[in-house]
């Protein structure tokens, strides 16, 4: 059964509102991904984890899939090269407000974002704040990075400083998807290699303070990490522990009962 929001007529939303449907709503971005990506890399990932979400719990309770929110905010240093789209961040923050408070204002009650472009959480958590404040309405940040992150540290083949833009694990998540990646354009030449106390440059490394990864090393290429290193039985593991992870936790966020 096809269960995108986008394909309902009102009384199908209506009744779904009754059934206490849960809300799947993916917010990425579109930007360079370095010369072996495509610039929808992020809106990408976060719809194709959307579907497979939404496939698998359609069995088990209702479900919609929104259309993801495809453009936001990135670094004005990635316009380097073309294909980055830049929306303020208060706008961002707006957006993301209305597109909930409009789903609220529905009825619907249980809405799961799903984070996937790494400048966004911040944006997100006010937009989703703003909610709980104005709806008595808590929708659940995700991210699909810390859905697989155990899995990765096992199964990696970078070292730390590989693993943080059009990388290893990015570049791995689209050839599962049966994209057809060129890695003779790719490079690992930009490796992170920022490491301290307090950061380590790696999407899947320990930060005790916020750092934008822009301002700690230029890249020549657009991209930070060891994309070399990805393949499609990476890719292939990584989908299935999140899409394992994330129903785990929808199921358990939509028979939470909120005070």
């Amino acid at each position: 059964m096809n269960m995108e929001f986008m394909t309902k007529s009102w009384p199908e939303l209506e009744e779904l509102i009754k059934k206490n449907a849960l809300i799947i709503l993916p917010v990425a971005q579109v930007e360079e991904h370095g010369p072996h990506l495509p610039v929808g890399c992020d809106t990408y990932i976060g719809t194709e984890i959307g579907k497979r979400i939404t496939e698998k719990l359609n069995d088990e309770l209702p479900v919609l899939l929104m259309p993801t929110v495809w453009t936001g905010y990135s670094p004005k240093k990635m316009t380097k090269w073309p294909g980055t789209m830049r929306v303020r961040t208060r706008v961002v923050i707006d957006l993301i407000h209305d597109i909930l408070s409009s789903l609220c204002d529905m009825g619907f009650k249980k809405i799961v974002v799903i984070d996937a472009h790494g400048q966004h959480r911040g944006m997100l958590e006010v937009a989703i704040r703003e909610i709980a404040d104005d709806y008595n309405v808590y929708c659940a940040l995700t991210n699909p990075v810390s859905m697989m992150a155990e899995k990765f540290a096992k199964i990696r083949k970078s070292e730390i400083g590989g693993a943080t833009h059009a990388c290893e694990y990015e570049t791995s998540l689209l050839m599962a998807m049966g994209f057809n990646i060129d890695l003779s354009k790719a490079t690992d030449e930009d490796k992170l290699t920022y490491k301290s106390e307090f950061y380590v440059a790696d999407a899947f490394g320990i930060k005790k303070v916020f750092l934008s990864t822009w301002g700690l090393q230029e890249s020549k290429s657009g991209i930070y990490g060891a994309p070399l290193k990805s393949s499609v039985e990476t890719g292939n593991q990584l989908l299935d522990e999140m899409i394992k992870n994330y129903i785990k936790f929808c199921k358990e966020y939509w028979e939470l009962k909120t005070v």
